[in-house]
């Protein structure tokens, strides 16, 4: 299974034609925040730290390992919120490395008293290397000794490239609803080691609301609450929709999500939290449904954010209020 992968790895790289890459993505979506929308740098109002870590099909070994980390906080004298992103992707047993660091800012608009805009910008630089050595092709199959021939393949000269990237995004919220709408790789930065392949847009659009189990009249952290939400993602000609509902009892979270495509079905997503008033600590499952079920072993994500205190008054800013996984 192992070399079957680094074979479709290398098939996937190196065709004759055009090649698309896509991003890796995460089930915890509102737990990574400035991944999902840049326009969430300084949501949270006061500083905040966040990492999350995703292994993508574990039972094949060395598919997709993604780790993230971040920081935003939101600058009275910006009007707005800066944010740091960091982002490490490998593919392949690190056949495939991909490190993207983005500077974010996001500016905040009161449209009324309960309504609020932001916009994010994001400008990137990210970095794909490639482990040439640890890929396997075609023509080093024996039909029956496996690899044991020098591929005729030739080395790309160039096995590291870099090149800058700019995403931008909406977030419209009130105190219950909530969406946005991001684009990230605008400029589609091309990454291709031996063809042309330009990474493609990504489309995402997110929404959601809180519905109150018990009403107050002024809701407090510990009040329990379901949230229905809803994301679609489109790149290139992959899709994707997830659907859902979380339900908060404080300090627990719990979370029910399906994700397809428009023609097949994909995967449960099932996610227990806890969190805190200052920490936040959440775990995802991802149930395969698909064809692959029985080979990927599904997928597991983590995340961790720490919230810290506000050392300054903050003018004119509302914090929004949506799940935190």
């Amino acid at each position: 299974m192992k070399y079957l992968y680094k074979f479709i790895l290398a098939i996937l790289l190196f065709p004759v034609s055009i090649t698309f890459a896509q991003d890796p993505h995460f089930s915890q979506f509102y737990a990574n925040p400035l991944y999902l929308n840049p326009a969430f740098a300084g949501s949270a109002i006061c500083p905040r730290l966040v990492m999350n870590y995703r292994n993508q099909w574990p039972a094949i070994p060395g598919t997709y390992v993604t780790y993230n980390a971040s920081y935003d906080q939101y600058v009275n004298n910006l009007s707005g919120g800066l944010g740091l992103l960091v982002n490490t992707d490998a593919a392949g047993e690190g056949t495939l490395k991909t490190t993207t660091i983005s500077g974010i800012y996001s500016y905040n608009l009161p449209l009324s008293k309960k309504v609020s805009l932001k916009a994010g910008f994001q400008a990137s630089y990210f970095q794909i290397h490639l482990d040439w050595d640890k890929l396997t092709f075609g023509d080093q199959i024996h039909p029956r000794f496996g690899f044991i021939y020098d591929t005729k393949d030739t080395r790309p000269s160039i096995l590291t490239k870099s090149t800058a990237d700019f995403s931008a995004g909406l977030l419209l919220y009130s105190d219950r609803i909530f969406g946005g709408a991001a684009f990230h790789h605008l400029t589609q930065p091309e990454e291709g080691f031996k063809s042309v392949s330009k990474l493609p847009m990504r489309m995402t659009l997110h929404a959601g609301g809180i519905i109150d189990l018990e009403h107050h009249r002024r809701r407090k952290l510990e009040d329990p609450y379901i949230s229905p939400n809803i994301l679609f993602m489109k790149q290139q000609d992959f899709e994707q929709i997830n659907y859902g509902m979380y339900f908060n009892k404080y300090p627990f979270v719990g979370g029910l999500w399906f994700r397809q495509d428009f023609r097949n079905a994909d995967a449960f997503i099932l996610l227990v939290g806890l969190q805190t008033g200052v920490v936040k600590i959440g775990y995802s499952y991802d149930v395969t449904v698909s064809k692959l079920s029985s080979a990927t072993g599904g997928s597991h994500e983590i995340s961790f954010s720490w919230q810290f205190p506000c050392h300054n008054k903050i003018k004119r800013a509302r914090p929004i209020v949506c799940p935190v996984f």
